[in-house]
């Protein structure tokens, strides 16, 4: 920041030390500078350099803040600038000083990573305040991002995650059978670019044709005074072979890869970011049956390493592959027809959006490998 006047410095700027660091965690230091430069000489009755911290939800007027940063450090200017017969410091024209400030960040488990959402955010950042005899204090600030780190390969989330879900169709309050998922993956934590491996058995007995679909849904929870608004957000999808009737399917490590976005955001008590593998039927003329098994969005990648967890994920999977291949589908019937046909994925709805625009599209399916470009990170 550049501020120029008679009664102020030329130059008034903050300057972290390391200029190329993108993020810091708990306990690193952070150090810097405040610069300053008169042009005419200014008479300066202190310096103040401040660091905050926190939380902030705001919606329709209503406002929640929680803290988790607060630091506070007088400069002595008296080590560098003489003062006059008023006790008031004396900046010379011509010259630049540097005042050096730092301190140290919380230990781990008090911080929340930085995060900036449509009704909430969390922000860092350092000001400094130059006060000045009989005038309003000059303010210049530089925000700072944190980002707290997040093993995956905790044994918690190596553990695998299952479950199934069943619906019984109606067509006009008459029975029309049911439709079920059974879906695992071997585990639940997951760094960007990672694939998910999703092991699944779709069943069809009603009258229609269905189609599996799978997708990657962040949450975003902001709280206020007890009352929370959750916003959703599809972030990329992959589909599978529509299921005529008295059909099943299964997937057997239908890989879903996770885009960049944000890790999974701990901590905080007024704002959350989760992370779901939604797994789902589209059945024309019905609700979906929609199934979710929980994901974690990590920064510390798996390592690879064999534990008892791991093994036992590694059994589960082995005993999916040894359920006898299920009924050709529709569209394997239909291959020769459908090997002419467009290969692109359909990454449509997954919020009780009409599906209208699907249904031309019942024999496109996303090529094993090639995946869509992540999306821009944004709330819906």
């Amino acid at each position: 920041m550049v501020l120029s006047s008679a009664n102020k410095p030329q130059v008034f700027r903050l300057l972290f030390s390391d200029q190329n660091r993108t993020f810091y965690s708990s306990g690193d230091k952070l150090s810097g500078s405040v610069q300053l430069e008169a042009g005419p000489p200014c008479r300066l009755t202190g310096l103040r350099v401040t660091a905050a911290g926190c939380a902030r939800v705001e919606n329709r007027g209503r406002r929640q803040e929680v803290e988790y940063l607060k630091y506070e450090e007088e400069v002595r200017l008296e080590e560098v600038l003489s003062t006059d017969s008023d006790g008031c410091f004396l900046l010379p024209a011509g010259k630049s000083f540097s005042f050096q400030f730092g301190f140290e960040l919380p230990a781990s488990g008090r911080l929340v990573s930085s995060f900036k959402g449509k009704f909430g955010s969390v922000r860092y950042y350092v000001r400094a305040e130059l006060q000045r005899p009989s005038q309003h204090a000059l303010q210049c600030e530089r925000e700072f991002e944190v980002e707290e780190p997040l093993d995956v390969n905790q044994p918690d989330l190596l553990a695998p995650a299952a479950a199934s879900r069943q619906k019984k169709v109606t067509c006009m309050f008459i029975p029309d059978g049911q439709v079920s998922i059974t879906a695992q993956i071997d585990r639940k934590g997951f760094c960007e670019g990672e694939d998910i491996n999703i092991n699944a058995k779709f069943e069809n007995t009603c009258s229609r044709m269905v189609v599996p679909k799978a997708a990657i849904i962040a949450k975003h929870s902001y709280s206020i005074n007890s009352q929370t608004k959750v916003l959703r957000q599809k972030l990329t999808a992959v589909r599978g072979n529509p299921i005529i009737s008295g059909m099943c399917d299964m997937w057997q490590g239908r890989t879903i890869r996770v885009p960049k976005l944000r890790p999974t955001l701990l901590g905080c008590d007024i704002i959350k970011v989760d992370y779901v593998l939604m797994i789902y039927l589209h059945i024309p003329g019905s609700e979906k049956l929609i199934l979710e098994l929980p994901l974690v969005i990590g920064t510390i990648p798996f390592s690879g390493v064999g534990s008892r967890t791991s093994s036992m994920s590694s059994q589960a999977s082995s005993s999916w592959a040894s359920i006898p291949s299920a009924p050709p589908s529709y569209s394997n019937i239909h291959r020769d027809l459908r090997a002419e046909g467009p290969r692109v994925p359909l990454l449509h709805d997954y919020d009780g959006a009409d599906d209208d625009d699907d249904e031309g599209g019942l024999f496109m399916r996303a090529p094993q490998g090639c995946y869509p470009p992540p999306p821009a990170y944004s709330e819906v």
